[in-house]
């Protein structure tokens, strides 16, 4: 799937003159890596579970190991998978811009393995754990090799050693970090460009991010396969098909000199 030419000129002239660029991405440009979206059926012995039903303080407090061992299996397959050229071409847009933001509502820490050394995740990190407990979220997070897994349900904690270890995600009923958000806002309302990558912008409060940088004056570029339900505007631009295809096109006709461009 190529969008018109003249669209991705256009859109490769703004992002070469563009001072400020904000990007949003969702489960689309995973799913290119093979990474299952939230909401896709889930197989073998959790196909009796609707993801909604595991993913809740509710869920961790009834049953902590029933949830742990869900969200193993779910960083197993984050782990199995690869960035693809999506994620890579983000990376090198930093190189060109002068104060680029990366916003993702993934939490399969994909941009990072990509590259990507500054990332807000709106949603957390699944390859991470912290303290269920009193512990400081700031000094209890874990990443997967600084924890071992046990038979019986999530490990404990090991700076207070009493309370379990959960998934550093942000589960339903819970309020997404607010420094990220802050960060998020601020940085959709300052941009000049805002490329929203692989989602649907449906799910708040991250859909409402590319309009608030429209209604601020940003040009908007929406990147994915489908482009039902997203916005239409004057200062809206839609480049329709999968990341690993588009995002590649536009930093080559943007930057043509980049090596990443060769």
């Amino acid at each position: 799937m190529t969008p018109p030419a003249a669209i991705m000129q256009e859109v490769a002239g703004r992002l070469r003159a563009a001072k400020r660029v904000a990007v949003l991405t969702g489960a689309g440009i995973s799913a290119e890596s093979g990474v299952p979206t939230f909401r896709d059926a889930l197989t073998g012995l959790w196909a009796r579970f609707r993801p909604e039903e595991l993913a809740t303080p509710e869920a961790f407090a009834r049953d902590p190991a029933l949830v742990w061992r869900w969200y193993r299996m779910r960083r197993d397959m984050v782990r199995a998978a690869e960035p693809n050229a999506g994620h890579r071409a983000l990376v090198e847009l930093p190189r060109h811009v002068p104060r680029f933001t990366l916003i993702t509502q993934n939490v399969d820490a994909l941009h990072r393995r990509a590259g990507s050394t500054d990332v807000v995740e709106l949603h957390g990190d699944i390859t991470r754990a912290r303290c269920a407990g009193a512990c400081p979220r700031d000094t209890s997070l874990l990443h997967e090799s600084e924890w071992t897994e046990r038979d019986d349900g999530p490990p404990l904690c090991s700076r207070c050693s009493a309370a379990s270890l959960r998934p550093d995600v942000v589960w339903f009923g819970e309020m997404l970090p607010p420094a990220a958000l802050e960060r998020a806002t601020a940085e959709a309302g300052a941009c000049d460009l805002f490329l929203s990558v692989g989602t649907s912008n449906v799910v708040e409060p991250a859909a409402s991010l590319p309009w608030l940088a429209a209604r601020a004056g940003a040009a908007v570029v929406v990147v994915n396969p489908d482009m039902a339900g997203q916005r239409s505007g004057a200062n809206i631009h839609h480049l329709a098909g999968p990341a690993g295809t588009i995002l590649p096109q536009l930093v080559r006709a943007a930057f043509p000199e980049s090596p990443a461009s060769a």
